[in-house]
């Protein structure tokens, strides 16, 4: 039994007794692509961009959002040439097209045409938003200090994603002294900012961990969205224990990464970051072991050459010559000094001698000598420089070099 359809080729019945229609996959994959493109020939669709890609074919790939559903789309490079702005993950945007199925896949999607945008999307606007806040509070600019050498790690993140087992497999390899706390988290999702939050405190509480890792592998900014989550960038702030951030592929940032103490491109770099290469630190203390030894050896060297030419050069002979030497040069030096010693007090005394005639010469008392004479008033003592500080009958001292007699004045 055959049925009517829609594809162009007859379907053969699944039984002899009836019943539905039997197609393989690529006919009813074509049938339903058919359906689509009959109905809906061209159309305007409305969304938020998400996944956003720009394929080095110059083909762009991304998806279409809304609150409840997505959409995938293409748009081909020839298309994407015309564009009047550059696309990017979170714009709102219109775009026209035609509906069809890629048949390798089954996957329905909007082959676009044209597309113009709306304005940014509603979560990065909200992000904007909250990372104001957020920077205005000083939630972010943490600056505890990571640790070089810690040797218990903690890590947040989903026990069953890729980043799980790159972070364990690089600080097994790199550091196979290190403990790691591994506290699993959701990290997307509903309740995964909440969940996120209280690892973090739990690992601070009753942990010994001196670094904790929190992240998770790459997607769409949806997925990481619980990294953006208000709740999360503050308890990464309220850590006591330093803090990786490592969410993502290199070109994802999140509040999360804003909010730590550092931020790794992706959780196999943070692991990397987080501890020293073990193989690097035998290397270099091997290295720093020889050099030590070298300078040693090379030490011991020079002073036991210095010791074989004391040894060498050591005979009673000698030292007596040598002794001599050393007496007779200590005589030449002590000779040396005398001489300088009595130039040095001649030219003293001669020196003193002459400071001695210059005060001699100023002091008042040699004037005397001389058979001068000093006129004192008898009432003040005051020397008679003039004749006008005397009257008739004063009395008066007159000083000389052997004593003193007083006297009055008569005219």
């Amino acid at each position: 039994m055959t049925y009517p359809n829609n594809t162009g080729m007859d379907a053969t019945s699944a039984s002899d007794a009836g019943g539905p229609a039997r197609l393989t996959v690529s006919e009813f994959t074509r049938a339903f692509k058919n359906l689509i493109e009959d109905e809906f020939p061209f159309v305007a669709i409305e969304g938020e961009i998400s996944n956003y890609v720009h394929h080095s074919s110059g083909h762009r790939y991304f998806s279409l959002k809304d609150a409840s559903s997505q959409l995938k789309c293409v748009m081909f490079k020839w298309q994407a040439n015309k564009l009047p702005f550059v696309p990017e993950a979170g714009a709102k945007v219109i775009a026209f097209g035609n509906p069809t199925v890629y048949e390798p896949r089954g996957e329905y999607q909007l082959n676009i045409q044209r597309m113009q945008p709306l304005g940014r999307g509603d979560l990065l606007a909200r992000l904007e938003e909250l990372k104001a806040m957020l920077e205005s509070e000083g939630v972010f600019g943490n600056e505890r200090p990571i640790p070089r050498f810690p040797n218990t790690i903690g890590v947040v993140t989903s026990p069953t994603g890729a980043a799980v087992r790159d972070i364990i497999s690089v600080l097994s390899r790199r550091a196979p002294y290190a403990k790691i706390i591994l506290r699993p988290a959701l990290v997307q999702g509903e309740g995964a900012a909440s969940d996120i939050a209280q690892a973090i405190r739990e690992l601070n509480e009753y942990s010994d961990a001196e670094l904790l890792i929190v992240g998770r592998g790459g997607g769409s900014i949806e997925d990481l969205w619980s990294f953006n989550e208000e709740q999360v960038a503050r308890e990464i702030h309220a850590s006591n224990i330093p803090i990786i951030s490592a969410v993502g592929h290199e070109t994802d940032f999140t509040l999360a990464d804003f909010a730590a103490d550092l931020r790794a491109p992706t959780p196999s770099a943070a692991a990397e970051l987080a501890v020293r290469d073990s193989v690097e630190l035998k290397e270099t203390v091997r290295g720093l072991s020889d050099a030590l030894g070298r300078g040693v050896l090379g030490t011991v060297d020079r002073l036991s050459q210095r010791v074989d030419l004391v040894v060498s050069g050591f005979s009673p002979g000698r030292f007596i010559q040598n002794l001599e030497l050393k007496s007779q040069r200590i005589d030449e030096y002590s000779v040396r000094m005398r001489s300088a010693l009595l130039e040095t007090l001649s030219a003293s005394e001669k020196k003193a001698e002459g400071l001695m005639g210059k005060l001699q010469a100023m002091n008042p008392r040699s004037v005397l000598d001389r058979g001068y004479s000093i006129v004192y008033r008898e009432e003040d003592d005051r020397i008679v420089d003039d004749t006008a500080l005397v009257s008739g009958d004063e009395r008066i001292r007159v000083e000389l070099a052997n004593g003193t007699f007083k006297a009055r004045v008569e005219s």
